[in-house]
């Protein structure tokens, strides 16, 4: 019966190795994906660790007895909530999972592309033999970030950028100015914030209300010869608005850990641009921060199967239905 069986528990991504043992004594293993079927052996799935695939109403009908989709990153956008609430289907994140890799690689970005690396490693390759006079380079001591969003990711960012002695704003509507670390300024309005950055970091999450946030006016708000990372979501910005400032030489360069679409074909001009750097949406991927990601996750999907409320529980409408169900199931 399936009561007496370990909960079948789909996973997205291949298990990590030191998680093995812990996961085969707790669930069932089904997946992961198939080039043929994304999602592939779904069906039975009580569980399912999610990853970077979307998540709709078509997948969820493919699992009936589907109860949590628990991912393994901050972001859910890829979720469809409605869909999930309406089954009665709990959607878990882990926010605490990639704060400190994806918030060291904004800043690895901000300084690849402030000092120019790619350029000077290009021109080495090249066999250029004095690249001292033609080098263009920026020293962050001093300038000024903007951070866009002042969530976990971005708190970790301003104080690693504190400690390379810049200056550090932020605007984000749900922050008070109370609640602003020593040292670090609240900004009322975006075009205040956009006016007097040398650097310009984003990191609120993607939403109907943020989508394209980053469009041809707030390029143009931009301080001349800025830097501009995202490190969030790249539906969050209008790219051809972006590549139309920097070949405007409105902005000094970018980096981008995300695009739309990602990957983006080989051909796009950003992935060919001198001053931009694009990674694929690898910010998080360090081991630990994979482990960390992974074992969140996990962990949140094991306490909804067990009938405890997840910490990180984004659709909470869901948990009353959801308890009434296990306790209708106990007593029977």
């Amino acid at each position: 019966m399936r009561s007496s069986s370990l909960p079948p528990t789909w996973f997205e991504r291949p298990i990590l190795p030191e998680f093995a043992d812990e996961v085969a004594q707790a669930c069932t293993v089904l997946g992961p994906a198939t080039h043929d079927d994304p999602h592939a052996g779904i069906a039975t799935a009580v569980a399912v660790i999610a990853g970077a695939r979307p998540y709709d109403a078509a997948f969820m009908d493919r699992a009936p007895h589907l109860k949590v989709i628990s991912r393994t990153g901050i972001g859910y956008d890829g979720v469809d909530l409605v869909a999930a609430t309406e089954r009665g289907i709990a959607v878990c994140n882990a926010p605490d999972g990639p704060t400190i890799s994806t918030a060291e690689h904004a800043v690895t970005l901000m300084l690849t592309v402030a000092k120019n690396v790619q350029s000077a490693q290009a021109a080495l390759r090249a066999g250029a033999s004095e690249a001292f006079a033609a080098h263009r380079g920026i020293e962050l001591s001093g300038k000024v970030l903007g951070l866009v969003g002042f969530g976990r990711i971005a708190r970790r960012v301003a104080r690693i950028a504190l400690g390379l002695g810049m200056e550090v704003r932020f605007f984000d509507p749900f922050v008070a100015a109370t609640d602003a670390p020593d040292g670090i300024e609240r900004v009322e309005a975006l075009p205040d914030l956009l006016a007097g950055a040398d650097v310009v970091s984003i990191h609120v999450p993607l939403t109907d209300v943020t989508r394209g946030m980053f469009g041809a006016d707030q390029f143009a708000s931009m301080k001349p010869g800025a830097v501009f990372i995202n490190t969030a979501r790249g539906g969050l910005v209008d790219q051809d608005a972006l590549l139309a400032a920097l070949e405007a030489g409105q902005l000094f360069g970018a980096g981008l850990d995300v695009t739309s679409p990602e990957p983006l074909p080989p051909e796009h001009p950003l992935l060919g641009r001198t001053g931009v750097v694009v990674t694929p949406h690898i910010a998080s991927a360090t081991t630990e921060g994979k482990a960390r990601m992974f074992r969140i996750a996990f962990q949140q999907a094991m306490a909804v199967l067990q009938g405890r409320r997840p910490e990180h529980l984004v659709n909470p409408d869901v948990w009353e239905r959801f308890a009434a169900g296990a306790q209708a199931g106990v007593a029977r």
